[in-house]
Protein backbone atom coordinates (compact mmCIF):
# COMPACT_ATOMS: atom_id res chain seq x y z
CA UNK A 1 0.00 0.00 0.00
CA UNK A 2 1.53 3.58 -1.01
CA UNK A 3 0.83 5.65 1.19
CA UNK A 4 2.15 9.63 0.31
CA UNK A 5 0.08 11.98 3.20
CA UNK A 6 1.81 14.69 4.34
CA UNK A 7 3.75 15.18 1.07
CA UNK A 8 1.21 16.32 -1.67
CA UNK A 9 -1.36 19.52 -1.08
CA UNK A 10 -4.27 17.86 -1.82
CA UNK A 11 -6.67 19.85 0.61
CA UNK A 12 -4.62 23.65 -0.70
CA UNK A 13 -7.27 23.87 -3.64
CA UNK A 14 -10.29 23.29 -1.55
CA UNK A 15 -9.68 25.69 1.54
CA UNK A 16 -8.78 28.03 -1.47
CA UNK A 17 -12.50 28.04 -2.70
CA UNK A 18 -13.29 27.93 1.09
CA UNK A 19 -11.61 31.12 2.06
CA UNK A 20 -13.02 32.90 -1.18
CA UNK A 21 -16.32 31.98 -0.94
CA UNK A 22 -16.30 32.60 2.65
CA UNK A 23 -14.64 36.21 1.98
CA UNK A 24 -17.46 37.32 -1.10
CA UNK A 25 -20.20 36.14 1.34
CA UNK A 26 -18.90 38.12 4.64
CA UNK A 27 -18.29 41.62 2.51
CA UNK A 28 -22.01 40.90 1.01
CA UNK A 29 -23.10 40.85 4.85
CA UNK A 30 -21.33 43.79 5.58
CA UNK A 31 -21.14 46.15 2.37
CA UNK A 32 -24.66 45.51 0.72
CA UNK A 33 -28.12 46.76 2.22
CA UNK A 34 -30.89 44.39 3.84
CA UNK A 35 -32.82 45.56 0.96
CA UNK A 36 -30.36 44.20 -1.36
CA UNK A 37 -28.84 41.17 0.16
CA UNK A 38 -30.59 37.63 0.47
CA UNK A 39 -29.88 34.16 0.34
CA UNK A 40 -30.84 34.07 -3.32
CA UNK A 41 -27.76 36.15 -3.99
CA UNK A 42 -25.92 33.83 -1.47
CA UNK A 43 -26.88 30.91 -3.90
CA UNK A 44 -26.08 32.88 -7.07
CA UNK A 45 -22.91 34.53 -6.01
CA UNK A 46 -21.32 31.69 -4.85
CA UNK A 47 -22.34 29.41 -7.92
CA UNK A 48 -21.12 32.28 -10.09
CA UNK A 49 -18.29 32.52 -8.37
CA UNK A 50 -17.37 28.61 -8.76
CA UNK A 51 -18.57 28.92 -12.55
CA UNK A 52 -16.27 31.43 -13.32
CA UNK A 53 -13.36 29.52 -11.77
CA UNK A 54 -13.75 26.75 -13.23
CA UNK A 55 -13.50 28.80 -16.74
CA UNK A 56 -10.98 30.53 -16.21
CA UNK A 57 -9.18 28.16 -14.05
CA UNK A 58 -8.74 30.43 -11.51
CA UNK A 59 -7.33 27.61 -8.79
CA UNK A 60 -5.44 26.09 -11.62
CA UNK A 61 -1.96 27.59 -9.40
CA UNK A 62 0.93 24.91 -9.31
CA UNK A 63 4.14 25.42 -7.63
CA UNK A 64 5.80 26.47 -10.90
CA UNK A 65 3.27 28.98 -12.02
CA UNK A 66 4.61 32.80 -12.10
CA UNK A 67 3.16 35.58 -10.41
CA UNK A 68 2.43 37.59 -13.27
CA UNK A 69 -0.12 34.48 -14.54
CA UNK A 70 -1.70 35.15 -10.91
CA UNK A 71 -2.50 38.74 -11.06
CA UNK A 72 -4.16 38.05 -14.52
CA UNK A 73 -6.14 35.01 -13.50
CA UNK A 74 -7.28 37.40 -10.50
CA UNK A 75 -8.18 40.18 -13.11
CA UNK A 76 -10.23 37.67 -15.19
CA UNK A 77 -11.91 35.97 -12.48
CA UNK A 78 -12.97 39.34 -10.71
CA UNK A 79 -14.02 41.40 -14.32
CA UNK A 80 -16.46 38.66 -14.82
CA UNK A 81 -17.79 38.51 -11.02
CA UNK A 82 -18.54 42.56 -10.80
CA UNK A 83 -20.61 41.87 -14.41
CA UNK A 84 -22.65 39.01 -13.06
CA UNK A 85 -22.60 40.90 -9.80
CA UNK A 86 -24.20 44.11 -12.25
CA UNK A 87 -26.39 41.86 -14.01
CA UNK A 88 -28.11 40.66 -11.03
CA UNK A 89 -28.77 43.40 -9.24
CA UNK A 90 -29.92 45.46 -12.70
CA UNK A 91 -32.15 42.32 -13.61
CA UNK A 92 -33.95 41.15 -9.60
CA UNK A 93 -33.57 44.20 -7.44
CA UNK A 94 -35.38 47.28 -7.22
CA UNK A 95 -32.77 48.86 -5.31
CA UNK A 96 -29.80 48.18 -7.31
CA UNK A 97 -26.89 50.81 -6.58
CA UNK A 98 -24.17 50.82 -8.71
CA UNK A 99 -22.21 52.39 -5.87
CA UNK A 100 -22.61 49.66 -3.52
CA UNK A 101 -21.97 46.91 -6.48
CA UNK A 102 -18.98 48.20 -7.34
CA UNK A 103 -17.36 48.77 -4.04
CA UNK A 104 -18.34 45.56 -3.02
CA UNK A 105 -16.56 43.82 -5.73
CA UNK A 106 -13.64 46.21 -5.60
CA UNK A 107 -13.00 45.15 -1.79
CA UNK A 108 -13.98 41.47 -2.32
CA UNK A 109 -10.99 41.60 -5.58
CA UNK A 110 -8.51 43.61 -2.79
CA UNK A 111 -8.90 40.81 -0.26
CA UNK A 112 -9.34 37.67 -2.55
CA UNK A 113 -6.05 38.55 -4.42
CA UNK A 114 -4.60 39.56 -1.02
CA UNK A 115 -5.27 35.89 0.27
CA UNK A 116 -4.92 34.48 -2.93
CA UNK A 117 -0.68 35.71 -3.26
CA UNK A 118 -0.49 35.48 0.80
CA UNK A 119 -0.75 31.40 0.31
CA UNK A 120 1.18 31.59 -3.04
CA UNK A 121 4.40 32.77 -0.97
CA UNK A 122 3.26 31.50 2.43
CA UNK A 123 4.12 27.78 0.81
CA UNK A 124 7.17 28.81 -1.13
CA UNK A 125 8.35 29.99 1.89
CA UNK A 126 7.43 26.78 3.83
CA UNK A 127 8.75 24.46 0.66
CA UNK A 128 11.76 26.31 1.52
CA UNK A 129 12.67 26.26 5.30
CA UNK A 130 10.83 22.69 6.11
CA UNK A 131 11.83 20.71 3.47
CA UNK A 132 7.99 19.41 3.22
CA UNK A 133 5.52 19.46 0.36
CA UNK A 134 7.44 18.42 -2.17
CA UNK A 135 8.15 15.98 -5.35
CA UNK A 136 10.92 13.71 -5.49
CA UNK A 137 11.61 14.44 -9.28
CA UNK A 138 14.64 12.55 -11.72
CA UNK A 139 16.25 14.01 -15.23
CA UNK A 140 17.34 11.57 -17.93
CA UNK A 141 18.89 13.24 -20.73
CA UNK A 142 22.64 14.23 -21.61
CA UNK A 143 24.06 16.67 -19.40
CA UNK A 144 23.84 19.52 -21.98
CA UNK A 145 20.07 18.88 -22.61
CA UNK A 146 19.16 18.55 -18.89
CA UNK A 147 21.86 21.18 -16.86
CA UNK A 148 19.49 24.47 -17.13
CA UNK A 149 16.53 22.20 -15.67
CA UNK A 150 18.82 20.63 -12.74
CA UNK A 151 19.67 24.32 -11.65
CA UNK A 152 16.68 25.24 -11.78
CA UNK A 153 15.64 22.69 -9.11
CA UNK A 154 18.87 22.77 -7.35
CA UNK A 155 18.89 26.79 -6.99
CA UNK A 156 14.92 27.26 -6.11
CA UNK A 157 14.02 24.73 -3.23
CA UNK A 158 10.37 27.32 -2.47
CA UNK A 159 9.31 25.27 -5.70
CA UNK A 160 9.03 22.11 -3.93
CA UNK A 161 11.31 19.86 -6.35
CA UNK A 162 13.96 17.33 -4.73
CA UNK A 163 16.38 16.65 -7.93
CA UNK A 164 17.34 13.43 -6.94
CA UNK A 165 19.23 11.82 -9.51
CA UNK A 166 20.54 12.22 -13.08
CA UNK A 167 20.81 9.71 -15.61
CA UNK A 168 22.59 10.42 -18.40
CA UNK A 169 22.72 9.26 -21.77
CA UNK A 170 26.35 10.16 -22.77
CA UNK A 171 27.54 6.90 -22.78
CA UNK A 172 24.86 4.45 -22.94
CA UNK A 173 21.26 5.50 -23.70
CA UNK A 174 19.66 2.28 -23.52
CA UNK A 175 21.37 1.49 -20.14
CA UNK A 176 19.89 5.16 -19.01
CA UNK A 177 16.35 4.37 -19.38
CA UNK A 178 16.56 0.99 -17.86
CA UNK A 179 18.49 2.65 -14.43
CA UNK A 180 15.56 5.12 -14.35
CA UNK A 181 12.61 3.35 -14.57
CA UNK A 182 13.89 0.62 -12.47
CA UNK A 183 14.97 4.01 -9.58
CA UNK A 184 12.22 5.39 -9.92
CA UNK A 185 9.74 2.16 -9.21
CA UNK A 186 12.21 1.74 -6.36
CA UNK A 187 12.80 5.10 -4.75
CA UNK A 188 8.81 6.09 -5.31
CA UNK A 189 10.27 8.67 -7.71
CA UNK A 190 7.04 11.09 -8.02
CA UNK A 191 8.50 13.19 -11.53
CA UNK A 192 10.22 11.71 -14.57
CA UNK A 193 11.94 14.91 -17.19
CA UNK A 194 13.28 13.61 -19.98
CA UNK A 195 15.14 15.32 -22.70
CA UNK A 196 13.41 14.66 -26.02
CA UNK A 197 16.45 15.68 -27.86
CA UNK A 198 18.44 12.79 -26.70
CA UNK A 199 15.32 10.01 -26.94
CA UNK A 200 13.83 8.10 -30.22
CA UNK A 201 10.06 8.23 -30.76
CA UNK A 202 10.14 4.57 -29.77
CA UNK A 203 12.13 5.43 -26.13
CA UNK A 204 9.40 8.31 -25.61
CA UNK A 205 6.80 5.70 -26.65
CA UNK A 206 8.32 3.35 -23.72
CA UNK A 207 8.95 5.94 -21.52
CA UNK A 208 5.48 7.08 -21.25
CA UNK A 209 3.71 3.76 -21.41
CA UNK A 210 6.42 3.25 -18.24
CA UNK A 211 4.55 6.00 -16.28
CA UNK A 212 1.30 5.40 -17.16
CA UNK A 213 1.93 1.76 -15.85
CA UNK A 214 3.48 2.80 -12.50
CA UNK A 215 1.23 5.85 -11.84
CA UNK A 216 4.06 8.59 -12.56
CA UNK A 217 4.07 11.80 -13.88
CA UNK A 218 6.74 12.22 -17.03
CA UNK A 219 7.56 15.69 -18.17
CA UNK A 220 9.76 16.26 -20.97
CA UNK A 221 11.78 19.22 -21.91
CA UNK A 222 11.59 19.79 -26.00
CA UNK A 223 13.77 19.82 -28.34
CA UNK A 224 13.89 21.29 -31.93
CA UNK A 225 11.28 18.72 -33.45
CA UNK A 226 7.64 19.22 -34.08
CA UNK A 227 6.53 17.91 -30.83
CA UNK A 228 4.43 20.46 -29.76
CA UNK A 229 2.04 18.98 -32.56
CA UNK A 230 1.60 16.01 -30.07
CA UNK A 231 -1.29 15.52 -27.22
CA UNK A 232 1.11 17.68 -24.81
CA UNK A 233 0.97 21.03 -22.88
CA UNK A 234 3.79 23.44 -22.11
CA UNK A 235 4.50 24.81 -18.92
CA UNK A 236 7.34 26.92 -17.82
CA UNK A 237 9.74 26.58 -14.87
CA UNK A 238 10.91 30.12 -15.14
CA UNK A 239 12.21 30.60 -18.83
CA UNK A 240 12.61 26.96 -19.34
CA UNK A 241 9.71 25.44 -21.63
CA UNK A 242 8.17 22.02 -20.03
CA UNK A 243 6.34 19.56 -21.94
CA UNK A 244 3.48 17.51 -20.24
CA UNK A 245 0.53 14.73 -21.43
CA UNK A 246 -2.64 16.21 -21.75
CA UNK A 247 -4.62 14.51 -19.20
CA UNK A 248 -8.41 12.72 -19.85
CA UNK A 249 -11.32 14.87 -20.36
CA UNK A 250 -12.20 13.22 -16.86
CA UNK A 251 -9.33 15.84 -15.32
CA UNK A 252 -11.45 18.30 -17.11
CA UNK A 253 -12.24 20.90 -14.07
CA UNK A 254 -16.16 21.33 -15.41
CA UNK A 255 -16.57 17.95 -16.02
CA UNK A 256 -15.21 16.28 -12.52
CA UNK A 257 -17.57 19.15 -11.51
CA UNK A 258 -20.44 17.71 -13.22
CA UNK A 259 -19.37 14.28 -12.94
CA UNK A 260 -19.34 15.11 -9.37
CA UNK A 261 -22.66 17.04 -9.14
CA UNK A 262 -24.16 13.56 -10.66
CA UNK A 263 -22.98 11.04 -8.37
CA UNK A 264 -24.38 13.16 -5.69
CA UNK A 265 -27.49 13.37 -6.96
CA UNK A 266 -27.96 9.62 -7.60
CA UNK A 267 -26.26 8.50 -4.64
CA UNK A 268 -29.03 10.97 -2.38
CA UNK A 269 -31.93 9.76 -4.57
CA UNK A 270 -30.61 5.60 -4.06
CA UNK A 271 -29.97 6.58 -0.15
CA UNK A 272 -33.22 8.32 0.44
CA UNK A 273 -35.78 6.28 -1.90
CA UNK A 274 -34.03 2.94 -1.56
CA UNK A 275 -31.26 1.97 1.18
CA UNK A 276 -33.64 3.52 3.76
CA UNK A 277 -35.96 0.55 4.08
CA UNK A 278 -33.31 -2.02 2.62
CA UNK A 279 -30.90 -1.23 4.91
CA UNK A 280 -33.12 -2.21 8.01
CA UNK A 281 -34.87 -5.19 5.97
CA UNK A 282 -31.38 -6.62 5.18
CA UNK A 283 -30.36 -6.08 8.28
CA UNK A 284 -32.79 -8.37 9.92
CA UNK A 285 -31.76 -10.97 7.70
CA UNK A 286 -28.17 -10.72 7.80
CA UNK A 287 -27.98 -10.87 11.83
CA UNK A 288 -30.67 -13.81 11.71
CA UNK A 289 -28.20 -16.15 9.86
CA UNK A 290 -25.03 -15.06 11.27
CA UNK A 291 -23.05 -13.27 13.88
CA UNK A 292 -21.19 -10.47 13.12
CA UNK A 293 -21.46 -7.25 12.00
CA UNK A 294 -24.38 -5.85 9.13
CA UNK A 295 -21.84 -3.94 7.31
CA UNK A 296 -18.33 -5.50 5.75
CA UNK A 297 -15.34 -2.99 5.41
CA UNK A 298 -12.47 -3.24 3.19
CA UNK A 299 -9.40 -1.05 2.78
CA UNK A 300 -9.16 -0.48 -1.07
CA UNK A 301 -6.99 1.24 -3.41
CA UNK A 302 -8.65 4.58 -4.84
CA UNK A 303 -7.89 7.87 -6.85
CA UNK A 304 -3.92 7.93 -7.19
CA UNK A 305 -4.11 4.65 -4.87
CA UNK A 306 -4.77 5.94 -2.15
CA UNK A 307 -6.39 3.82 -0.04
CA UNK A 308 -9.95 4.34 1.57
CA UNK A 309 -13.11 2.47 3.13
CA UNK A 310 -14.75 0.64 0.35
CA UNK A 311 -18.30 -0.53 1.78
CA UNK A 312 -20.66 -4.02 1.38
CA UNK A 313 -23.09 -5.49 2.97
CA UNK A 314 -21.88 -9.00 4.70
CA UNK A 315 -22.66 -11.57 2.56
CA UNK A 316 -20.07 -14.06 4.23
CA UNK A 317 -19.70 -15.78 7.76
CA UNK A 318 -16.64 -14.33 9.39
CA UNK A 319 -13.51 -15.41 8.62
CA UNK A 320 -9.60 -14.99 7.69
CA UNK A 321 -9.42 -14.95 4.35
CA UNK A 322 -11.01 -11.66 3.02
CA UNK A 323 -8.55 -10.67 0.65
CA UNK A 324 -9.75 -13.39 -1.67
CA UNK A 325 -12.12 -13.08 -4.14
CA UNK A 326 -15.38 -15.10 -3.53
CA UNK A 327 -15.31 -18.01 -6.05
CA UNK A 328 -18.58 -19.86 -7.55
CA UNK A 329 -19.91 -22.48 -4.40
CA UNK A 330 -17.46 -20.30 -1.98
CA UNK A 331 -18.53 -21.90 1.48
CA UNK A 332 -18.06 -18.29 3.36
CA UNK A 333 -21.21 -17.15 1.38
CA UNK A 334 -24.33 -17.49 3.61
CA UNK A 335 -27.49 -18.04 2.25
CA UNK A 336 -28.70 -14.23 2.24
CA UNK A 337 -25.63 -13.69 1.14
CA UNK A 338 -25.79 -15.21 -2.33
CA UNK A 339 -28.89 -13.63 -2.57
CA UNK A 340 -27.83 -10.08 -2.22
CA UNK A 341 -24.67 -11.01 -4.13
CA UNK A 342 -26.53 -12.50 -7.48
CA UNK A 343 -28.60 -9.07 -7.26
CA UNK A 344 -25.74 -6.76 -6.48
CA UNK A 345 -27.61 -5.84 -3.28
CA UNK A 346 -24.28 -6.13 -1.33
CA UNK A 347 -22.77 -3.30 -3.23
CA UNK A 348 -25.45 -0.92 -2.46
CA UNK A 349 -23.74 0.91 1.10
CA UNK A 350 -21.25 1.92 -1.85
CA UNK A 351 -23.07 4.70 -2.16
CA UNK A 352 -22.54 6.29 0.97
CA UNK A 353 -18.78 5.98 -0.81
CA UNK A 354 -19.79 7.96 -3.63
CA UNK A 355 -21.63 10.33 -1.39
CA UNK A 356 -18.44 10.92 0.93
CA UNK A 357 -16.23 11.25 -2.42
CA UNK A 358 -14.45 8.24 -2.22
CA UNK A 359 -15.96 6.63 -5.50
CA UNK A 360 -17.94 7.31 -8.18
CA UNK A 361 -21.21 5.63 -9.96
CA UNK A 362 -19.29 4.50 -12.62
CA UNK A 363 -15.85 4.32 -13.23
CA UNK A 364 -12.99 1.23 -12.90
CA UNK A 365 -14.25 -1.42 -10.15
CA UNK A 366 -11.42 -1.17 -7.13
CA UNK A 367 -9.65 -4.04 -7.00
CA UNK A 368 -7.98 -5.98 -4.01
CA UNK A 369 -5.05 -4.73 -2.47
CA UNK A 370 -3.20 -8.26 -3.29
CA UNK A 371 -4.84 -7.89 -7.27
CA UNK A 372 -2.70 -4.37 -7.15
CA UNK A 373 0.32 -6.63 -6.26
CA UNK A 374 -0.13 -8.96 -8.71
CA UNK A 375 -1.16 -7.53 -11.83
CA UNK A 376 0.41 -4.15 -11.08
CA UNK A 377 3.70 -4.94 -12.51
CA UNK A 378 2.58 -7.81 -15.11
CA UNK A 379 -0.33 -6.05 -17.21
CA UNK A 380 -0.07 -3.04 -19.51
CA UNK A 381 -1.66 0.41 -17.76
CA UNK A 382 -3.11 -1.21 -15.14
CA UNK A 383 -1.88 1.69 -13.26
CA UNK A 384 -4.16 3.62 -15.56
CA UNK A 385 -7.07 2.84 -13.81
CA UNK A 386 -5.83 4.56 -10.35
CA UNK A 387 -6.06 7.98 -12.35
CA UNK A 388 -10.05 8.27 -11.39
CA UNK A 389 -12.07 7.43 -8.88
CA UNK A 390 -13.26 3.55 -8.51
CA UNK A 391 -17.28 2.98 -9.67
CA UNK A 392 -19.58 0.99 -7.75
CA UNK A 393 -20.46 -0.14 -11.54
CA UNK A 394 -18.33 0.03 -14.76
CA UNK A 395 -17.65 -1.03 -18.65
CA UNK A 396 -15.89 -4.02 -17.37
CA UNK A 397 -18.67 -4.92 -15.39
CA UNK A 398 -21.76 -4.68 -18.09
CA UNK A 399 -19.45 -6.20 -20.66
CA UNK A 400 -19.05 -9.59 -18.42
CA UNK A 401 -15.98 -8.95 -16.59
CA UNK A 402 -17.04 -8.84 -13.08
CA UNK A 403 -16.63 -11.29 -10.02
CA UNK A 404 -13.69 -13.70 -10.05
CA UNK A 405 -10.88 -12.99 -12.25
CA UNK A 406 -9.92 -16.70 -12.90
CA UNK A 407 -7.55 -16.27 -15.83
CA UNK A 408 -4.91 -13.47 -16.44
CA UNK A 409 -6.89 -12.73 -19.45
CA UNK A 410 -10.08 -11.93 -17.21
CA UNK A 411 -7.95 -8.59 -16.15
CA UNK A 412 -6.24 -7.93 -19.23
CA UNK A 413 -10.04 -7.51 -20.65
CA UNK A 414 -11.50 -6.07 -17.47
CA UNK A 415 -8.14 -3.77 -18.12
CA UNK A 416 -9.34 -2.81 -21.33
CA UNK A 417 -12.58 -1.35 -20.65
CA UNK A 418 -11.14 0.43 -17.84
CA UNK A 419 -8.86 2.26 -20.10
CA UNK A 420 -11.51 2.68 -22.84
CA UNK A 421 -13.76 4.01 -20.04
CA UNK A 422 -11.36 6.57 -18.83
CA UNK A 423 -10.10 7.73 -22.31
CA UNK A 424 -13.56 8.23 -23.67
CA UNK A 425 -15.65 9.16 -20.67
CA UNK A 426 -19.03 10.71 -21.69
CA UNK A 427 -22.47 11.43 -19.68
CA UNK A 428 -24.03 8.85 -22.40
CA UNK A 429 -21.94 6.46 -22.09
CA UNK A 430 -22.37 6.76 -17.75
CA UNK A 431 -26.09 6.36 -18.47
CA UNK A 432 -25.51 3.57 -20.59
CA UNK A 433 -23.57 1.75 -18.43
CA UNK A 434 -25.77 2.17 -15.82
CA UNK A 435 -28.85 1.51 -17.87
CA UNK A 436 -27.19 -2.31 -18.60
CA UNK A 437 -26.71 -2.82 -14.88
CA UNK A 438 -29.75 -2.64 -13.89
CA UNK A 439 -31.09 -4.31 -16.60
CA UNK A 440 -27.96 -7.75 -16.18
CA UNK A 441 -29.16 -7.38 -12.40
CA UNK A 442 -33.04 -8.59 -13.75
CA UNK A 443 -31.58 -10.61 -16.42
CA UNK A 444 -28.99 -12.89 -14.09
CA UNK A 445 -25.25 -12.85 -14.57
CA UNK A 446 -23.39 -16.13 -14.63
CA UNK A 447 -20.18 -14.64 -12.61
CA UNK A 448 -22.04 -12.79 -9.97
CA UNK A 449 -21.54 -15.19 -7.18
Amino acid sequence: MKNKTGRYSAYIRPFSYFIDLAIINLFAILLLSENVYSIYFVVFSSLSWVIIALNVEFYEVYRYTKIIAIGNKILKQFALFTIICFAYFGIFSNHSNARETLIYTLLTLLVVAFAKIFIYYFLRKYRRLSGLNYRKVVLLGSAKQVKQLASFFNDNPDYGYHLIKIFSTDIDKKLAIEMCCEFTEKEEIDEVYCSLFDLSNLQVNELVNFAEDNNKIIKFLPDNKNYFARNLKVDYYGYIPILSLHKTILHDPLTKLFKRAFDIFFALITIIFLLSWLTPLLAILIKLESKGPVFFKQGRPGIDEKEFFCYKFRSMRINATTEKEASKNDPRVTKIGKFIRKTSLDEMPQFLNVLIGDMSVVGPRPHLWSQNKVYGNKIKKYMVRHFVKPGITGLAQVRGYRGEIETDVDMVNRIKYDVYYIKNWSIILDLKIIFLTVFNIFKGEEKAY
